[in-house]
C-alpha cells in the first residue's frame, strides 16, 4: 500500500520515498483513528497527510517524552534542534527524514510556514505551562497546536469554495479533535504534571488541581468533578458544530474522511459518557467493531463520490497557492 500510494503521488526519489515511508509508520501505530480515516482520502494524498501527523507526532513525542528518558532541558534542546531542522528543511537543505517528508509536502501544497512556527510555538510552551487559567488561554495554546493542523490539512484536502471561507471551520475541527483528547486523557496528563482543562471552567463546579489529583490518587469518584467534566464534554461538542459546516466545503472526495474522522472522534465522547466520566481513572476508548462500522460507511461515500465524479463534470477545487503559480507560468 505504501508503494501504491507514493507512486499515485508521483514521490519517486528513493530518500524521499522512504521519509515518507517512516511518516506512514508513525501515523498508523500511533493515531489509529486518524490513520483508519486517512485510508478514505483519494490515494495521491495519502503521504501528505501521514507526513504532517508524522511531523506532529514527532514534536509530541519529545514534549511528552513517556518513557522519562530525558530531562526538560534535554527536551528543550531537543525541540530547538527540530526547529532548526524543520527551518532547514522549508529552505530546502535536507533534514532527517520525517522533516524532509513534511517539508516536501509544503512545497508540494503550498502550506504557509507560518503554520510550522506556530505550531512549534506550542510545543515549546509544553515544556513550561502545565494549566491554563481561562478557556480563552486555552485556545491561545490550541491555536497552534490543533488549529494550525487543520489549517496545514486543507490545501492537501482541496476545497469547493475559497479556502480562507473553508479556514476557520478546519481550525475548529483541529481544535474539537484536541479538546476530545484533553478530556479523554485527564488523568494521563496529570500523570505528566499537566492539566489541560480551563481552570475557570473547573472552578465553576468547585474543582481544582488538588481535588483531580485524589482522584488519581485514590481511584474515588466526586460529583463535582463530574459536573465539570460533563460541562467539558459540552464545551467540546460546541466547538464540532462551529466545525461542521465545513465539510461541505471540501473536495467532494475528501468529505468521507474529515466527516469519518469527525465521527470517530465523537464517538470517544460519546464512549467517555457511557464510562460515566471516569477518565481519572481508565482510558475510554471506541469500540473496534464501531470504529469497523463507521468506517465502512465511510468508505460506502468514497466509492458514491468516484461514480459520481466520473459521471459529473469537473468540481470547481480550489487550487493550491503554488498549483496556481505553476498554472500561471
Amino acid at each position: 500500500m505504501t508503494r501504491r500510494e507514493l507512486d499515485a503521488a508521483g514521490i519517486t526519489d528513493p530518500r524521499l520515498r522512504a521519509a515518507y515511508a517512516r511518516c506512514r509508520q508513525l501515523n498508523a501505530r500511533h493515531g489509529r483513528t486518524y490513520f483508519l480515516a486517512t485510508r478514505l482520502l483519494p490515494v495521491e494524498r495519502r503521504p501528505a497527510v501521514h507526513a504532517l501527523y508524522g511531523f506532529a507526532r514527532w514534536a509530541d513525542d519529545i514534549v511528552d517524552d513517556l518513557t522519562r528518558r530525558w530531562t526538560p532541558p534535554e527536551r528543550d534542546r531537543l525541540l530547538r534542534a527540530l526547529e532548526d531542522d524543520l527551518a532547514d528543511g522549508l529552505r530546502g537543505a535536507g533534514g532527517g527524514p520525517v522533516v524532509r517528508a513534511v517539508a516536501d509536502t509544503a512545497d508540494r501544497y503550498g502550506i504557509d510556514h507560518r503554520l510550522f512556527a506556530d505550531f512549534m510555538a506550542s510545543m515549546r510552551s509544553d515544556l513550561s505551562v502545565t494549566d491554563y487559567p481561562t478557556y480563552a488561554d486555552l485556545r491561545a495554546y490550541t491555536h497552534g497546536s490543533a488549529a494550525v493542523i487543520g489549517l496545514q490539512m486543507l490545501p492537501v484536502l482541496g476545497t469547493v469554495a475559497p479556502r480562507e471561507e473553508a479556514a476557520p471551520h478546519a481550525a475548529a475541527l483541529g481544535v474539537a479533535f484536541q479538546l476530545t483528547n484533553f478530556l479523554r486523557d485527564v488523568g494521563e496528563d496529570l500523570d505528566r504534571g499537566r492539566v489541560y482543562l480551563p481552570a475557570d471552567l473547573l472552578a465553576a463546579h468547585g474543582v481544582d488541581r488538588p481535588l483531580l489529583e485524589w482522584s488519581r490518587r485514590t481511584g474515588r469518584r466526586d460529583p463535582r468533578i463530574r459536573a465539570a467534566l460533563v460541562a467539558a464534554e459540552h464545551l467540546t461538542r460546541g466547538v464540532y458544530r462551529e466545525a461542521e459546516p465545513g465539510i461541505a466545503l471540501l473536495d467532494p472526495r475528501a468529505r468521507p474522511c474529515i466527516r469519518t474522522a469527525r465521527i470517530l472522534y465523537g464517538g470517544i465522547l460519546d464512549a467517555i459518557a457511557a464510562d460515566d466520566y471516569a477518565v481519572l481513572h481508565r482510558r475510554s476508548v471506541v469500540p473496534r467493531r464501531r470504529r469497523a462500522a463507521t468506517a465502512a460507511v465511510g468508505l460506502a461515500h468514497v466509492l458514491g463520490a468516484r461514480v459520481r465524479a466520473r459521471t459529473a463534470p469537473p468540481s470547481p477545487v480550489a487550487p493550491a497557492p503554488a498549483e496556481r503559480e505553476r498554472c500561471a507560468r
